[in-house]
């Protein structure tokens, strides 16, 4: 008698089991409980650091966004997805941000702030992420014959990014980390660490997604990135004593520090800002954010 009852929860499970595992999405196409989703990418990069923004005094986050220096970026993903419900995913991203105070136009006499500041940057990103994505509710259309449908998604994860901010002169692009334009590393400013060009990010956002067909996906999605550094645009704290250029880089490099350390409009020829006057904002880290359109094919199982 038990193996009777014994036989017949094996022939249960193994059937709840294949249920579970395929149910029909179409009359070509299993949708199955585990899908793989591989596609590409396009759409726009920007960032949110101490150099640019909106004309005034600036404000935080999107307040102080300006929108004309976005640029464009590129990605590439891989996506496994769990019912529809959850999914993991890797993805590729590379692109460049790039903003400068002469956006800005200051009603202030302070030539410090902002506009008279008249710094600038750009910097390329590469970035390589995992992250989960979590559908809370999809919309889906059954009809006949029409099996495509909306569904809004959440995602969170980590990511790891590379950077390199740059500034202009003369025609030409310097790097600016080896310059130590805030004495990074000097003894003389023991708080001003060295910053590393190769760091841990978190990625969050949100994103729509809507089925073409079977096989074929379209999502618009916007995923904003948590830093963990104030150097994007390698502004951050104060003026340094220009002096200190000489004492720790070579003669090179000392020239090149002292004319973009400090860039301030109508400074008198020959004279320095005043060590310790504010160069950035040093208790807010600085972000970026991508917006863009993705295409995908899913890998479905075929009904035989």
């Amino acid at each position: 008698m038990k193996r009777w009852w014994m036989a017949l929860w094996l022939i249960g499970y193994g059937v709840i089991k294949t249920e579970a595992q395929f149910y029909f999405y179409n009359d070509r196409y299993y949708a199955g409980n585990f899908v793989l989703e591989a596609g590409c990418s396009g759409g726009m990069i920007n960032s949110l650091t101490d150099l640019g923004g909106r004309k005034g005094n600036g404000s935080r986050f999107l307040k102080d966004l300006n929108w004309s220096v976005s640029r464009p970026s590129y990605s590439v993903f891989l996506t496994g997805l769990f019912k529809e419900i959850f999914g993991v995913r890797i993805e590729f991203t590379t692109g460049k941000i790039t903003s400068y105070d002469s956006l800005l136009k200051s009603p202030l006499s302070d030539l410090t702030q902002r506009y008279g500041r008249n710094l600038g940057f750009r910097s390329d990103i590469t970035e390589i992420q995992l992250t989960s994505e979590f559908y809370p509710f999809s919309f889906k259309q059954f009809r006949e014959n029409k099996i495509s449908f909306w569904s809004a998604y959440i995602l969170a994860g980590i990511g790891y990014f590379w950077f390199n901010p740059q500034a202009s002169l003369n025609g030409a692009w310097y790097d600016l980390k080896p310059l130590r334009l805030e004495g990074q590393g000097f003894s003389e400013y023991s708080t001003h660490k060295t910053y590393q060009l190769q760091q841990i990010n978190i990625p969050v956002g949100f994103g729509i997604k809507y089925e073409l067909s079977a096989c074929i996906n379209t999502r618009f999605e916007i995923i904003h990135r948590l830093l963990f550094t104030d150097y994007l645009d390698d502004v951050s704290t104060v003026y340094i004593d220009p002096g200190l250029f000489d004492k720790y880089l070579s003669a090179d490099q000392a020239e090149l520090a002292k004319q973009l350390y400090c860039r301030i409009r109508n400074l008198p020829p020959g004279s320095n800002i005043q060590a310790g006057t504010a160069r950035g904002d040093y208790k807010h880290n600085d972000a970026f954010f991508t917006i863009q359109l993705k295409i995908s094919w899913v890998f479905r199982e075929k009904i035989k």
